[in-house]
């Protein structure tokens, strides 16, 4: 693969300048080598802009095209050959880029008053904050065996049938320890 860095446009190494006069005047030969020279160079332009690999090689064909039919465009005198088409490259993700709709925004903003905020007010955040600390103080009265079967049981989803097995105690005592601490926690929660 040639060398396509050039810092003198007259004298183009990489004679890619020769391939887009060709290319200007209809050779299909001189089109598929300035392909094969350039086309990777050109995608990564187009990846860079896009950030998308699909996108961007989908604007690399329009890049050709429009290399194909504005060859004879290309003055050494202005640009070196890389940067024309590298020009060309750029201004097509751009314009692609420009095209699509804009990330994130879907709907014009007149239509974010009847759009419903699914997460809680700051009120009820506030209530539930100020509900888990009663909760949390009631439960400090429970005595520990209470506190800690309460928690397992509605906490943490056991069963009563686990937590009999878990401390080894009858299932009927256990059902009966929860219901009174479950009584006791509303007593306190209501005063």
């Amino acid at each position: 693969m040639p060398d396509l860095r050039t810092d003198n446009p007259a004298q183009d190494p990489s004679g890619l300048d020769v391939l887009l006069v060709e290319v200007a005047g209809g050779s299909r030969n001189a089109f598929e080598s300035l392909y094969r020279a350039t086309s990777s160079k050109l995608l990564s332009i187009c990846i860079r802009v896009l950030s998308d690999r699909t996108e961007a090689e989908d604007v690399l064909q329009e890049v050709f095209t429009t290399i194909w039919h504005k060859a004879h465009q290309f003055d050494p005198n202005r640009a070196s050959p890389i940067a024309w088409l590298a020009m060309i490259a750029r201004n097509k993700a751009i314009d692609r880029l420009r095209a699509q709709p804009a990330r994130g925004v879907l709907a014009p903003i007149e239509f974010a008053d009847d759009l419903a905020d699914s997460g809680p007010t700051p009120l009820q955040t506030a209530v539930s904050a100020d509900e888990r600390t009663r909760l949390e103080a009631c439960m400090s009265q429970l005595d520990a065996r209470r506190q800690s079967l309460i928690r397992a049981a509605f906490f943490d989803g056991s069963t009563y049938e686990e937590l009999a097995q878990r401390i080894a105690s009858p299932l009927g005592s256990v059902k009966s320890w929860i219901r009174r601490g479950l009584m006791q926690l509303r007593g306190c929660l209501e005063s």
